[in-house]
């Protein structure tokens, strides 16, 4: 029987041309028909047992290895983000406004080609392989509208596997750390509530911009001096709104900002703390304040059981990569959801190229990737599911 690595090579041009084709039609969340439809289409070919419309546009499908074991469910996003491509390449964007800049083109495709992989090889692989192509990844809770719609319950997994191709690091290196390996995510609105009045008698008003001013650096100061240096937070004010002219003192400030965190007791910690600072400064300056928060993703977490099974089959089936294992980022991915129910895996595989000017990071209009790291990629995983389908405890 061919490698992991040998089959994904042979299969490289079919990968991607799926890869291209879903760049060229990129679909913003929720908006994915023609993708959903592109990806059952390609399962049913396969013969596999498919299922559509779930959270509007997700697409499952479920393939029953000859062997008993585990089953392992493979997640991959589908949809684009509001970017204008700058990319000028065959496959560049045909839909003004939407590309794909995050690699979910690349992780459909990976998934896809898993997918006819372990067809070919059913009979005798171990487990069941229940294939997600997930919806509105990109800040729009596709994860957790699929799970409200019940579908860990239809397709109940022992075990939950994805990656993320990852332009911050160079085809040839893998992250695949233990525990949190991506941040939990918060919206936070702070709306300072004060007296307008003219510019030039400011004695006369009760002016939110200074407090916000005063309240912008006093969170950092938060961030700073109250979380222990050997945790983690991020706090980014990334918003203000407020004044209409140049001489006129506004009635209120508001302000935006994301909140990053690994710890549910520091995200605990560090909310309160915001509200607790933004009430007691803005009440020094005379002015009013409200905190609005919402919760995006929490932090996505490893199983180390499960982590340890899936470096020994990239270790096997790529033994040249660098495997890193340290490999923590700030960003946030709503797979998050999927692993606080389901013990699970997220790994990053390096995809940028430097050399071919491959490496434009994720969420940039020029953002594009080594293709060279499809087959690898697809190798990978095919290796990581085969692993923990067949792994007793």
């Amino acid at each position: 029987m061919k490698t992991w690595m040998e089959q994904a090579r042979e299969l490289f041009p079919w990968t991607r041309e799926l890869r291209r084709d879903f760049h060229m039609h990129p679909e913003l969340g929720f908006q994915e028909e023609r993708t959903a439809a592109r990806v059952a289409q390609v399962l049913h070919d396969l013969g596999l047992e498919v299922h559509t419309g779930i959270a509007k546009t997700g697409v499952v499908a479920v393939l029953q290895g000859g062997r008993p074991g585990k089953r392992v469910l493979l997640r991959a996003d589908m949809d684009a983000l509001p970017i204008q491509e700058a990319n000028d390449v065959p496959y560049a964007s045909r839909h003004p406004g939407v590309m794909h800049a995050c690699g979910h083109d690349g992780h459909m495709a990976v998934a896809l080609t898993v997918a006819r992989m372990v067809t070919e090889s059913r009979e005798h692989l171990p487990g069941t392989y229940i294939f997600l192509f997930q919806p509105a990844e990109e800040g729009l809770g596709g994860a957790a509208r699929m799970i409200e719609e019940g579908v860990l319950e239809r397709f109940p997994a022992d075990v939950a596997l994805a990656l993320h191709l990852w332009n911050g690091a160079p085809v040839g290196w893998i992250g695949l750390g233990e525990g949190p390996v991506m941040a939990a995510a918060d919206e936070v609105t702070l709306r300072l509530q004060g007296h307008g009045g003219h510019g030039a008698m400011p004695h006369l008003a009760r002016d939110p911009i200074t407090a916000a001013g005063h309240l912008i650096v006093a969170l950092q100061s938060l961030i700073a001096r109250e979380v222990d240096p050997l945790d983690t937070a991020v706090l980014s004010i990334g918003q203000v709104q407020g004044g209409s002219a140049f001489n006129v003192i506004p009635e209120e400030v508001l302000l935006k900002g994301t909140l990053r965190t690994f710890k549910t007791q520091t995200r605990t910690y560090v909310k309160q703390r915001v509200e607790a600072l933004a009430r007691h400064l803005a009440s020094a300056f005379q002015v009013q304040a409200e905190t609005r928060w919402v919760e995006a993703t929490p932090a996505v977490v490893n199983d180390p059981h499960v982590t340890k099974q899936v470096r020994q089959a990239l270790q096997e089936v790529w033994p040249e990569a660098h495997i890193d294992t340290d490999a923590r980022t700030m960003g946030s991915e709503d797979m998050a959801f999927f692993l606080e129910r389901v013990p699970g895996c997220y790994f990053f595989v390096g995809s940028a190229n430097p050399q071919k000017g491959l490496d434009a990071p994720h969420h940039h209009p020029r953002f594009d990737f080594d293709e060279e790291v499809l087959p690898r990629a697809a190798a990978l995983m095919a290796a990581a599911a085969t692993r923990v389908a067949g792994h007793v405890e």
